[in-house]
């Protein structure tokens, strides 16, 4: 999967978005490209959130959960899903083994792990529907917000996606701009997504995971030149977010074999319906808006 960046510069309602300036100043900054948009492209995502228990409160029960559902224009396949795992775990430990202590607040924010699950397109909104009525007394639809007509440009060795985020649940607003830049160049990480590690071992005999964590840093440094450019401030930045390469690592292990998980959780098919010839592309970008638009926390 090719390595992004998205960036979020809110808006407050009744006020012009920055997308118009945003537009201008790329043209400002590159003045040598042909900046025509080279397509359109779409989002929309979906915050749930736990809600409270009947019982009394636990320190563990303070930090809430969450389930966001998110589908890409330029990911048609599949619908992405990323959801908090449990803090406490159904396990308990012989008595003669020493429970660690369970992490409360700043830790415990920094421990909650995330899966992130891809589905069907058939079956992402008939999961959606069933949170929201099936499971309405343990869930609650707190937000839904849209990218409903972004533009697209090729800026050299970059894709920029930029467009206006508008809030369609519970109330229709306008919540800012948001701006995917996504690096072009070579990139082992992306021929390590696409699987070509299995066709030619040779180009990937010394590649290891901290060759990946390198690249990863060292394209997000390009990615914030790109922006600096920009002269735009007071956005918010998302690149190097929890859980970001974490398939392309799961895939870099498996080098060489031919069977297991391909780093994220998927929904089986219907009856009828094509199989996805990768189920975790993508999931890296889907972090990253799911982390930008991930409001009312």
């Amino acid at each position: 999967m090719p390595i992004t960046g998205i960036y979020f510069i809110p808006s407050h309602p009744n006020t012009t978005t920055a997308l118009p300036t945003l537009t201008e100043r790329l043209r400002t900054a590159y003045p040598e490209q042909d900046l025509v948009p080279a397509g359109r492209w779409a989002l929309e995502h979906k915050l749930m959130r736990d809600t409270p228990g009947l019982l009394p409160a636990s320190p563990q029960s303070k930090k809430p959960r969450y389930m966001q559902f998110l589908t890409l224009s330029h990911y048609p396949s599949h619908g992405f899903i990323y959801a908090s795992e449990p803090a406490e775990k159904p396990f308990h430990p012989p008595a003669s083994t020493p429970t660690p202590a369970t992490p409360t607040g700043a830790n415990a924010a920094a421990e909650t792990s995330m899966v992130m699950t891809t589905v069907p397109p058939s079956s992402y909104g008939t999961l959606f529907q069933h949170f929201v009525y099936a499971a309405q007394p343990f869930w609650c639809h707190r937000l839904t917000m849209a990218v409903p007509a972004g533009v697209v440009y090729e800026v050299g060795d970059f894709r920029v996606r930029m467009g206006d985020v508008r809030q369609t649940y519970p109330t229709a607003r306008v919540r800012g701009t948001v701006v995917e830049i996504e690096w072009l160049g070579p990139s082992v990480v992306e021929s390590v997504a696409l699987g070509q590690e299995d066709g030619d071992e040779m180009g990937f005999a010394g590649v290891e995971e901290a060759d990946v964590d390198a690249e990863y840093a060292a394209t997000a440094q390009l990615i914030r030149e790109f922006w600096t450019r920009l002269r735009f401030e007071g956005a918010r930045e998302a690149i190097l977010v929890p859980g970001v390469g974490k398939e392309v690592k799961e895939k870099l292990k498996r080098r060489g074999e031919k069977k297991g998980s391909n780093g994220v959780v998927t929904v089986p098919l219907v009856e009828g319906e094509e199989e996805d010839p990768d189920p975790s592309a993508g999931t890296d970008v889907a972090r990253q808006y799911m982390e930008v638009l991930r409001f009312n926390r």
